[in-house]
């Protein structure tokens, strides 16, 4: 088995055993994290409760945003959730494309699927379907979707460039996305990095915020912009399971930093020269953060 389908067979087992919990259990799974001592800490979720189109039922806690509050999505469009769990942003974006739109969320694990399609009957919403696959072979034809939405989910693939020429891919010409996830500035120690369990953390298998842009850039997306960005901070009662108390203490005097960003960008028009120069202007209105001094 090689390494890339391993790290697919880590997160798909983690997120089964997800799906057959409730919200408060999954506090330690993706967007969460758990103590020796058992505590729990949601470190990276953003609230969906007052949210319009939320439901109780598709949350299961697993986000790092609010993709779907920024993806300017209107009545009538075809929408496409990544990673889509148990059905929440679908849900959200349904709301926001109303009885006359489509909504078709892809996830790579059974249960998952399963239990979003139960979510949605419930609600009748008949306009809402939910296929099984890898987001890095999206099982839609292209140019399908108005608008990509994915909250937390490209951290988990090992292959982010392929997932971002997917995206291309199925988004109509001059359809856009919205995405929230989890980048690095600096290095992470390697006894966080090689963790399996902060692989399906969501942590580990992050990449450089200048790298993930880039991606984006080099795929020829046009007006790429940031649209959220928030710091996100390890408790040391969990870092401990990784680092000894002095690489604990080194670690949060460091220049690494772990962040949730979403991140806003449309398909064509534009050419690859001037959007590096738009990269430039990502890191300035960032103040703290650039390639080359990292994030005070």
């Amino acid at each position: 088995m090689n390494k890339e389908q391993e790290l697919k067979d880590i997160v798909k087992e983690r997120y089964a055993k997800i799906a057959e919990q409730g919200k408060a259990e999954n506090a330690a799974s993706c967007c969460g994290a758990t103590t020796p001592s058992n505590k729990i800490y949601n470190i990276m979720m953003d609230d969906y409760s007052e949210t319009s189109g939320y439901n109780a039922e598709a949350d299961l806690g697993l986000g790092c945003g609010l993709p779907t509050q920024f993806a300017k999505i209107k009545k009538g469009d075809t929408v496409i959730d990544l990673g889509s769990g148990a059905g929440n942003d679908c849900f959200v974006a349904r709301h926001e494309t109303g009885a006359e739109g489509k909504v078709i969320g892809i996830d790579f694990t059974p249960i998952m699927i399963e239990k979003a399609r139960i979510n949605a009957e419930k609600l009748g919403y008949n306009n809402v379907e939910f296929r099984e696959g890898d987001i890095d072979a999206m099982p839609v034809n292209d140019a399908v979707a108005d608008v990509i939405v994915s909250n937390c989910v490209l951290n988990l693939v090992p292959d982010k460039q392929k997932v971002i020429g997917q995206i291309h891919r199925v988004l109509k010409p001059g359809g856009h996305f919205s995405i929230s996830d989890i980048v690095l500035v600096g290095d992470l120690p390697d006894t966080l990095r090689n963790d399996a369990e902060m692989y399906a953390g969501c942590v580990a298998g992050a990449i450089q915020k200048s790298e993930y842009l880039q991606l984006i850039i080099d795929q020829g997306f046009q007006n790429l912009t940031i649209q959220k960005e928030k710091p996100i901070t390890i408790p040391d009662d969990i870092l401990i399971k990784y680092l000894s108390q002095e690489e604990t203490n080194e670690f949060n005097k460091g220049a690494t930093g772990i962040f949730s960003i979403t991140v806003y960008a449309e398909k064509d028009g534009i050419a690859i020269e001037k959007s590096k120069v738009k990269l430039s202007e990502l890191w300035k209105s960032t103040d703290c953060c650039s390639p080359s001094t990292g994030c005070c």
